[in-house]
């Protein structure tokens, strides 16, 4: 499982031009799975989000999480984290999790950071298009293998 977080100031997924969720202060995270991923590792990680210390505190250092400052999470489903390029110029996805195994765990994963803070998904398989004004920028990569 690859989790791309970025600190947010405002953003909002759209699909076929109409706004589905949208944020303000807190983070967005673009979510990939692969094979061998588990529940175990998707509960980790939510817990490991939402205590991220990436939001300045009164003396500017980061030094609060999503939930010191009450912010709210954008999940973002994207299989492209599992694109490897090594060979030629179009990128494999066989690295990533097909849809069908892949929903579920990304349904999980959002009710797991639920539990801890308001967490707005986009829309599974779906032409998205997401905008992010990141705050910083802050942008932190988490794999579930290296925690």
């Amino acid at each position: 499982m690859k989790v791309i977080v970025q600190r947010s100031k405002k953003s909002s997924v759209s699909v076929n031009n109409k706004i589905v969720n949208t944020i303000n202060e807190g983070l967005v995270l673009l979510v990939g799975f692969t094979y061998g991923d588990t529940i175990e590792d998707l509960e980790k990680l939510a817990k490991k989000i939402v205590n991220l210390r990436i939001f300045d505190d009164e003396a500017g250092i980061m030094n609060k999480s999503i939930l010191d400052i009450k912010g709210e999470i954008l999940s973002i489903s994207q299989f492209t984290l599992y694109a490897d390029a090594k060979k030629g110029n179009r990128p494999s996805y066989i690295k990533a999790l097909n849809s069908k195994e892949a929903i579920v765990l990304y349904e999980e994963f959002n009710k797991e950071l639920n539990k801890y803070i308001t967490t707005k998904p986009g829309i599974f398989g779906a032409e998205m298009e997401v905008n992010i004004t990141n705050d910083g920028p802050i942008t932190i990569i988490l794999e579930s293998e290296s925690l």
